[in-house]
C-alpha cells in the first residue's frame, strides 16, 4: 500500500489565490457551458485543479487547466486542488497525465510496439500530414534500420522510402517522438602508409555505415582496390593523392571524413626513386633537380612527361 505524504494532499483553495499557468486551448464554448451545467448543479469542481505552490498562500496551475477555466467562468470562490512537487519531472507528468501535453517516445530505442503506436496516434490525428502512407512499410522500415539508435536527426527516415518525406510529414514525427541517439563505436586508426587491403575495407565499411556519412553512393570496391594499388600510397605526406585517383572520393567532406579511421606514416622516399608513379607527383622543376643531382643530361625544352621517362629509365 502506499502512503500519503506532505506533497499530494487535497486542499481547498481560494480561486483568487491560484494563477492561470500557462492556460488551455479549450474552445471558450465548452468553457462556458461546462462553467454553466456547474452553476446549475450548485456542484464543486469534482476533478481537483494540479497546482504548484509559489509563494506563501500563492499558486499555479500545472495540470486540470480546462478545470480552472471553468471555475473561474463559473465564478466559484473556492476549488479544490492537488499540490504538486514543483520538480521539472513532476510538472511533465502532471501535464501529460491531464492530457495538456503529447508524451514522447525516445526512438532511438523504441519498440516495434511503441513505434507503431506512436505513428497511429498521428495518422489518427484530424487532418494529419501522414494520412496515406503505409503504415506496415513505415513501421518495418524504421524499426529494422540497423542505425536508428545512432540517428541525431529525423532526416535518415526520409531516405527510408516509407512515405514519410522531408517537410509536414517529417515534422509531425516531432510531436510523439524525441531522440537520445547512442554515441557512435570509436575505431582505432589504421596507418593507410602501411594497411592491409582488409583493414582498408573495414575502414572504408565503417565510415559508410554512419548515419548522413558523406561517403554513401561511393563504389566501396573501386576504393578499396584504387587505394590498395596506388604504388605511392607508403610515401603520402596528406590524404590529397587519394582525390585523384577516380574513385569517388572527392576534395571537401568525403575526404575530410577518412581522417575518423586512417592516420599517415609515410615512409621516406628512396635516395634514388625510378618508379613512373612517384616520379608524377613531383614537379617539373623538382625534377630538373633529380636530374641534376644524378648526373643526367636534361634536354633543352624538356617537359614533366620528359623528365619523368628520363628518371624512370636510368
Amino acid at each position: 500500500m502506499s502512503t500519503l505524504t506532505d506533497v499530494g494532499n487535497l486542499m481547498y483553495l481560494y480561486i483568487d489565490e491560484i494563477e492561470p499557468g500557462e492556460g488551455t486551448d479549450a474552445p471558450e464554448f465548452l468553457i462556458n457551458a461546462t462553467a454553466k451545467l456547474l452553476n446549475q448543479k450548485e456542484e464543486r469542481n469534482w476533478i481537483p485543479i494540479i497546482v504548484k505552490e509559489t509563494g506563501k498562500d500563492q499558486y499555479e496551475v500545472i495540470g486540470n487547466a480546462f478545470v480552472y477555466a471553468v471555475a473561474k467562468a463559473a465564478e466559484l470562490e473556492r476549488v479544490w486542488c492537488i499540490i504538486a512537487e514543483t520538480t521539472d519531472s513532476a510538472l511533465e507528468v502532471t501535464k501529460a497525465l491531464s492530457r495538456e501535453i503529447i508524451p514522447q517516445v525516445n526512438l532511438s530505442s523504441a519498440t516495434r510496439d511503441e513505434i507503431a503506436a506512436a505513428l497511429k496516434f498521428l495518422i489518427d490525428q484530424p487532418g494529419s500530414p501522414l494520412k496515406g502512407i503505409k503504415l506496415a512499410v513505415a513501421i518495418n522500415r524504421i524499426e529494422d534500420d540497423p542505425c536508428r539508435k545512432y540517428w541525431k536527426s529525423f532526416t535518415p527516415i526520409i531516405k527510408l522510402s516509407c512515405g514519410i518525406t522531408a517537410g509536414k510529414k517529417l515534422d509531425a514525427l516531432k510531436q510523439v517522438f524525441y531522440l537520445a541517439p547512442e554515441k557512435y563505436p570509436d575505431m582505432p586508426k589504421v596507418n593507410l602508409s602501411a594497411a592491409t587491403r582488409d583493414e582498408i575495407e573495414a575502414a572504408l565499411k565503417y565510415l559508410l555505415d554512419q548515419p548522413g556519412s558523406p561517403l554513401k553512393g561511393i563504389k566501396l570496391a573501386v576504393a578499396i582496390n584504387r587505394i590498395e594499388e596506388d604504388p605511392c600510397r607508403k610515401y603520402w605526406k596528406t590524404l590529397t593523392p587519394i582525390t585523384k585517383l577516380k574513385c569517388g572520393i572527392t576534395v571537401g567532406k568525403k575526404l575530410d571524413a577518412l581522417k575518423q579511421v586512417f592516420y599517415l606514416a609515410p615512409e621516406p622516399y628512396p635516395d634514388v626513386i625510378t618508379e613512373p608513379a612517384l616520379l608524377e607527383t613531383f614537379t617539373a622543376t623538382e625534377l630538373k633537380a633529380m636530374a641534376k643531382k644524378r648526373e643526367l643530361a636534361v634536354p633543352k625544352g624538356a617537359k614533366k612527361g620528359d623528365l619523368v621517362t628520363l628518371l624512370s629509365a636510368a
